[in-house]
C-alpha cells in the first residue's frame, strides 16, 4: 500500500492505494471507525483488486475539518486524485451513504455496490432520544467536555452489542475523536432513499439483527427498493461487520464484485 494526503475541499485526508492491475475497488469506512476497520479483509482483496482507502477527515490519519465540508465531495475528490473513472464500493455504515450518493449522482463512476449497515441518507430515521435518556445525555456531556473514552463508551452501548474489544474499542475512539472535532462542520450527503430504485448496477447489502434497530429496518426498506439486491440478516452482528464477520464480508464482496461490468 503507498499512502498519501490528498487534498480536498479547504483540507486534506489520508488515503492509501493498493496498485496493480488488478479493478478498481474503494473502500469507504463507517462513521463508529476509519480505515483500519478494514484491515481483516485487506490482503485477499488486494490480490484481486486495486484497493483504495481512505480516513474521513478527523478520523484515523486525517486531519480534523476546519471548514464545512461533504463526505460525498470528499469522495469525488479522492477519486480525482486517483484518476478512478469506475470503480466498485464497500462502504460500511457512513461510507455506505456515500457510495449511495455516488451511484445515484454520479452512476456512470459505480459498477457494483457492496453495503454494510449503510446509511441511508434520506431516510425518515426517529428523532435522537430526548434529554431525559440517561444515555443521551451521557452522550451530551462526552461531547461538551471533549471526553473522548466515554464518548466512546456511549457508542459502544450504542453501536457495539457483540462485545467490546480492543478492536473494536479503538475504531470507537477514533469515531469519538472525529466526531468531537467536526462538530457542525460535516454537511449531509444527497438524500438517497427515495431513489434508489433507480440504481442499475449489481447490488448487496449486509445488516446484523444485533445493529441499531432503526437502522436495521432502514436497510430491509432499502435493499427492497434496490433493483436486484441480494440482501443478508447476519445473526449476532453489530454496526462492525469487518471485525465481527469477516469472513461473511469477504464472501458477499467478491461474490457482488463478481457480477460487475467493469
Amino acid at each position: 500500500m503507498t499512502s498519501t494526503m490528498v487534498a480536498v475541499d479547504g483540507g486534506a485526508v489520508w488515503a492509501d492505494d493498493s496498485g496493480g492491475d488488478g479493478p478498481p475497488l474503494v473502500l469507504l469506512h463507517p462513521g463508529v471507525g476509519d480505515s483500519r476497520i478494514w484491515d481483516p479483509v485487506l490482503a485477499p482483496l488486494t490480490a484481486k483488486y486495486r484497493v483504495i482507502r481512505y480516513d474521513a477527515r478527523g478520523f484515523g490519519q486525517s486531519p480534523a475539518p476546519s471548514v464545512k465540508f461533504s463526505l460525498f465531495d470528499d469522495l469525488v475528490a479522492v477519486l480525482g486524485h486517483y484518476e478512478v473513472q469506475r470503480a466498485a464500493f464497500v462502504g460500511c455504515s457512513q461510507g455506505g451513504g456515500s457510495s449511495l450518493a455516488l451511484a445515484l449522482e454520479q452512476p456512470e463512476r459505480v459498477s457494483a455496490l457492496a453495503l454494510l449497515c449503510p446509511g441511508i441518507p434520506g431516510f425518515p430515521y426517529p428523532e435522537e432520544g430526548d434529554e431525559d435518556d440517561p444515555l443521551m445525555a451521557e452522550y451530551e456531556r462526552a461531547y461538551a467536555t471533549g471526553d473522548v473514552d466515554a464518548l466512546a463508551d456511549v457508542m459502544r452501548q450504542v453501536w457495539a452489542a457483540a462485545g467490546a474489544t480492543p478492536a473494536v474499542m479503538e475504531q470507537l475512539r477514533s469515531a469519538a475523536r472525529a466526531g468531537i472535532s467536526a462538530g457542525d462542520l460535516e454537511l449531509k450527503d444527497p438524500p438517497a432513499f427515495d431513489r434508489l430504485g433507480e440504481i442499475s448496477v449489481p447490488a448487496a447489502l449486509m445488516v446484523g439483527d444485533a445493529d441499531y434497530p432503526p437502522l436495521v429496518e432502514s436497510n430491509r426498506q432499502a435493499a427492497a427498493r434496490i433493483p436486484g439486491c441480494e440482501f443478508l440478516l447476519v445473526p449476532g452482528m453489530d454496526h462492525l461487520p469487518p471485525l465481527r464477520e469477516p469472513g461473511l464480508v469477504l464472501d458477499l464482496v467478491t461474490r457482488t464484485l463478481a457480477r460487475a461490468d467493469w
